[in-house]
């Protein structure tokens, strides 16, 4: 390898490593914006807890798909990948529906 290939490789692993910070820097800012939504869904989901009738219908395993099949569609109108939205939605749901159960329980 001669010194001018040996210094382009430095440069362009400068380059991505300069990339890669920047990445990062987006990945937090999307990721604070995405906790400020969960915390909104949170306090909504918090007061749903209060006005079910039983914990059969804070389960709602219909309301489940239904909110799987809006947010797939949501993706797929968007463009973005529907199985990774639906499975961070049903691990997001699950959360919550623990969440939901205690909110529920501790109302009742």
């Amino acid at each position: 390898m001669d010194m001018s290939s040996n210094h382009q490789d430095e440069k362009a692993a400068k380059a991505d490593r300069e990339q890669l910070a920047a990445v990062r820097i987006a990945v937090d800012e999307v990721d604070e914006q995405i906790v400020s939504l969960i915390g909104r869904r949170e306090r909504l989901i918090r007061i749903a807890g209060t006005l079910k009738a039983d914990s059969a219908e804070v389960r709602a395993p219909g309301r489940v798909e239904r909110v799987i099949e809006h947010v797939r569609a949501t993706a797929e109108q968007k463009d973005i990948d529907v199985d990774l939205v639906e499975k961070t939605y049903r691990a997001m749901i699950d959360a919550f529906i623990t969440l939901e159960l205690e909110v529920y329980k501790a109302s009742s």
